[in-house]
Parts: C-alpha cells; structure tokens; sequence
C-alpha cells in the first residue's frame, strides 16, 4: 500500500467528496448508470482509472486512410513480442492500439491460461466492442433451472423486457422484426440488407433446417430518430472503422452517448486517472459509505463518498475491487457472506469457426462492407434439451465476395490487369460460433497473496478452463455448420477449432452473480448485494448464466433498472 494512504481529505474535509452516488467505470455499463442518475437528479461521480476520452476530438486515426499509418494498419513485430495478449484481441491493430492496455502496464496470474482483454479510458471497451445486441429469450432466463446445470436466475424474461426497449430506442439498433422464439424482437431501426449470397442461405436454412437466419441486431444508426439527433449522433456511413472511434456517432459508446448525456445534466463530475482501491465499510452504519480512490499518477489516495455506489468496473475488476473490500464486517470481501464471490466466472465459447466457396451469383454485386453481420439465432436446446451438452449457441455468419478475380490475372499487364482487377471475384461463406459454457465454482479467480501491482494493489489470479460440455458444442456447431453449408452448395468447406484460451471473446461473466438465495448467491433480482443494500453491481460480473447472446444490451438493461429501483428506494428513505 502506497505511503500516502494515510493523506485521504483536502483541509475542506469531506464535502467536497461528498456525492449522491458514486459509479465505478465508464464503460457501457457504468455509463448508462451515470445518464439514469444524473437524468433522475442524483450528484453523481464517475470514477475511471484510464485517462480522459472525449468525442470525436479524441480518436486520432478516425480518418487517417492505410497509408498515413506508420505502418499501415499493421502491428509491429516488437509491439507484439512486448504485448504478446492484448494484440490478439479482436479489433486490435495500429489504428486502435490507443484504445486497449499494454500488456506490461496491467499484469495479473494466469493460474490457467487466460487472455483478459481490457481498455482503461473514459469509454471502457464501449469503444472497441462488437456492437452485438440481440436480446436474451425468455429460454435463456430458465434454462440452467430447468436442465439442471447451472443456478437459477431471480428474475424472467418479462422483468427486464421493458428495459431492454428503454435502452435500445436511446441507444438505436438496427434489426429485422422476425418473430424468433429464441432471439425476441425488439425496438429496431431499419435493419441492414441481406446480399444475394446471405439470401440464398436464408432462403436454403429455412426450408431445408427451419432455422433463422437474419440481419443482426446491432448498436448502428441506420436511420436517426429524433433521440439520437439530440444527443449530437448521426447516421452510420458504413465506414466500417468503428473501433478507431466514430466522429459521426453511427455506433453507440459511452463516449459518444450516455456520458454527454449525463453531462448535460449538470449532475456530472467525471475522474479520470482513480484506480479504485476498495469500497469503504461503515460497520456503525452497516452499509457502505464510499470508495477508496488511488491516482494513478501520483499515487496519492482519497476517500469519496455517497449514499449509493454503482460497481461497473468490468466484470474482472469489479471481482478484483469487491475481493479487496475487506472490513471487520466482511473479511472475505464486500457482501461475500455466501463465500460466492470470485466464483463461477464464465464466458463465451468462440472456438468454432469454419469458411467455404459458392458458385454461381457473379452477376450480383453490394456497395458497401456493411458493419453488422448475419445471425443464425440459437436451435439447440430452446424449448427442450435436444442434444448431448447443456446451453446452446448463436452462429454470426456473411457472405462475401474476394476483390478481384485473380483468374488468369498471372498473364495480364497493363490496362487489361486493371480492368481486370475491377471485376470481383468468386463469393464465400463463413460462419463461427458464441457458445453458452457452463457457471461452476472452479472456474474462478482470486487475490494473488504475494504480488501487487505498481499502486499496492494484489494482483488478481485468473483460474478459468474449458471443460467437456465446450468441446461437445463445438464438435457439434462444426457437424451442424457443414450440413448448413454443404445444403446451400458452399464447397471447399474448411473448419477449424481454434482452441484458444478462454478470455479472448471478451465476454467474461460472472463471480457477483444474482439470485433469490443469499446463501449461495451475491445479488438480488435488483443487482443489490444482498448483504450491503447500497451497492449495486450490474456490469458482466453479475451475470448468473451466459445464455449465447452477446451480453452488453443486457447489462445496460439491468443498469437502467437498478437505478430507477435504487433511486426510488433513496426517496423512500430505505438506503
């Protein structure tokens, strides 16, 4: 622990760190917390411990074309051998190296091999994420429940529903209404068109399997309403370098969003640079008074306080800070009275993926490389359990068509190669899988014992592996995706299993899971920590399931809803 722990309050004492509430992250989840309360009339304080991101004057490459990049886009031999993790991840390349951490500045222990992706700024990863938001089923909600796999979630489908609609009419998402039992409808902007290719394979996947397979519902403007027009956000161009940061606001970001939004308020104050050390306990009180705040540049540490706290720090960290949160009342952790915390930590199988050719379609032709792909929504075991491993799996899927024809290109020069080179060549097809994998308490991480990071910090131990019920779903998404293909006349079918560590999709989940029963869980059904009634946590750490939908819409939703509970209970009196 620093030396200056001690020097935690300017000479004007405590009021001048005095909020209403207090949220830890500005991600997408920490941002959407910091609009519904400063909207609702709430002091609210965002702490983030990467430094300030504003809109627009803040993404560096948003424009640059491939050549006015050092090296093109490409990532250097030497910045991968420094930064062998983080420049894995999807999305990382030259132009957004800005956005993610290096891997020497944020080290932590890989009890297993773990790849923790992460991005410390104002925005969070809000700036580099997929973008993915359909909606969980009400399946989703009641499976581990009724197979018996996993825990049983405190709430239904119904409960957040509405919530799904307030977030996703701010945010805008762009869909096709279908009528999909296993991926609900929601509140879509116009949805992006399907090419000849992906047409062809709905029209094949329908009749022949009874699948679905459709536009994905994604976090772009296709076409502004008013909601977004005053939040200063335009129509997505197509572009397609969302993760260098959008100046038009075509994808939704805490950044370009709900941190403005908040902002406007006069309700907001934001702090960049606050590694946050730990949640204080007042034991007299009997819940939390404050967060314990360590700049990151001069180390220096101070308290601040609220009546509410709202944990958004990402889902690893916000274990990290919750395990370190120690106090007479909780040795082991805030509200870990069930000892569930750092337990059963999950996320998304992405193993799978395969790729062919199709014949044919050489008269048809598209403008644009679109930013949202096509989902074939989940077919295993929705309303009953119909194959060998337990959860089910979304499939993100396109069809595409090479640039050129390279066909006897190796005897043109001249004029005729350019001409040659304007004709596209042949079409393909190609498919990977997001797989639900299964909550157990031995997937889980920890506090390190002996090692600290550079602010006095223990480092956090990562314990997380695939088991049988993963390989099982992949061997069956390959089995799956062929027939698929091989029915639409897709040849040439490669497949692959990647095995790569568990980590690299981003979607860790888990270890302040919600549940009715405080005794095996850490939330109640409003993201409240059942043994300290003011803090709430709604980022992916609460997640008692992972379902097989992209996750993030999902946090937003519960983060609306907790707040609008957690405000109604300040008025009340209760908290």
């Amino acid at each position: 622990m620093p030396d200056s722990l001690n020097t935690r309050i300017g000479s004007k004492g405590n009021a001048r760190n005095t909020f209403d509430a207090i949220v830890i992250g500005s991600g997408i989840s920490g941002g959407w917390a910091a609009k519904e309360l400063c909207e609702k009339g709430m002091k609210t304080l965002v702490l983030e411990r990467g430094r300030n991101v504003e809109h627009i004057k803040d993404y560096p490459t948003a424009n640059l074309a491939p050549w006015e990049l050092r090296h093109r886009g490409w990532i250097t031999k030497e910045y991968k051998e420094q930064s062998p993790l983080i420049s894995k991840a999807a999305g990382f390349g030259e132009d957004t190296a800005h956005f993610f951490i290096k891997d020497s500045d944020h080290p932590y222990v890989q009890e297993k091999p773990f790849d923790w992706i992460r991005g410390y700024q104002v925005g969070g990863k809000s700036l580099t994420w997929g973008r993915a938001c359909a909606r969980w089923s009400p399946f989703d909600f009641t499976a581990p429940q009724r197979y018996g796999y996993g825990h049983q979630w405190p709430i239904e489908y119904n409960d957040i529903a509405p919530w799904y609609s307030h977030v996703e009419k701010f945010i805008g998402v762009c869909g096709s209404r279908e009528g999909i039992p296993s991926m609900p409808d929601g509140e879509f902007l116009t949805a992006y068109e399907l090419n000849a290719v992906e047409l062809h394979m709905q029209k094949v996947l329908k009749e022949k399997f009874n699948r679905h397979y459709v536009s994905g519902r994604w976090a772009h403007i296709s076409e502004p309403q008013q909601i977004h027009l005053d939040q200063g956000r335009g129509q997505c161009l197509n572009r397609n370098l969302c993760m260098r940061g959008c100046p038009l606001g075509g994808y939704f970001s805490s950044v370009s969003s709900t941190l403005p939004w908040a902002k406007k308020t006069g309700n907001l104050t934001i702090r960049p640079f606050s590694v946050v050390h730990s949640i204080l306990y007042d034991e007299k009180k009997g819940k939390a008074s404050g967060v314990r705040v360590i700049d990151t540049n001069t180390k220096e540490v101070t308290d601040f306080f609220a009546r509410i706290i709202f944990l958004n720090a990402s889902s690893l960290n916000t274990n990290l800070i919750l395990l370190n949160s120690v106090s007479g009342r909780f040795p082991n952790g805030l509200g870990n009275d069930s000892g569930a915390l750092g337990k059963s930590i999950c996320f998304h199988n992405y193993r799978g993926s395969m790729n062919g050719q199709i014949d044919g379609f050489k008269d048809k032709y598209y403008k644009v490389s679109k930013p949202v792909e096509c989902i074939i929504a989940n077919f295993r075991n929705v309303e009953k359990r119909d194959s060998d491993f337990y959860g089910g799996y979304t499939i993100y899927s396109g069809g595409y068509r090479e640039k050129f024809n390279e066909t006897g290109m190796e005897h043109t020069i001249g004029a005729d190669y350019k001409e040659a080179m304007c004709e596209p060549g042949s079409w393909g097809v190609y498919m990977y899988m997001q797989g639900e994998t299964i909550a157990k308490d031995s997937n889980h991480v920890r506090l390190s014992t002996d090692k600290k990071d550079q602010w006095g910090i223990p480092l956090l131990v990562t314990s997380v592996d695939y088991d049988e019920n993963d390989d099982k779903m992949v061997k069956d998404f390959l089995e799956q995706g062929r027939e698929m293909m091989e029915a639409a006349g897709v040849k040439n079918i490669n497949t692959n299993d990647n095995r790569q560590p568990p980590g690299l999709d981003i979607h860790e989940m888990g270890g302040v899971r919600m549940g009715k029963d405080p005794k095996t869980s850490m939330l109640n059904e409003w993201n409240q920590l059942h043994a300290c009634k003011n803090v709430f946590v709604t980022d992916g750490a609460c997640m008692t399931s992972t379902g097989n939908q992209s996750p993030s819409i999902l946090y937003m939703a519960f983060t609306a809803r907790a707040v609008n509970f957690a405000v109604d209970e300040m008025k009340k009196q209760n908290l």
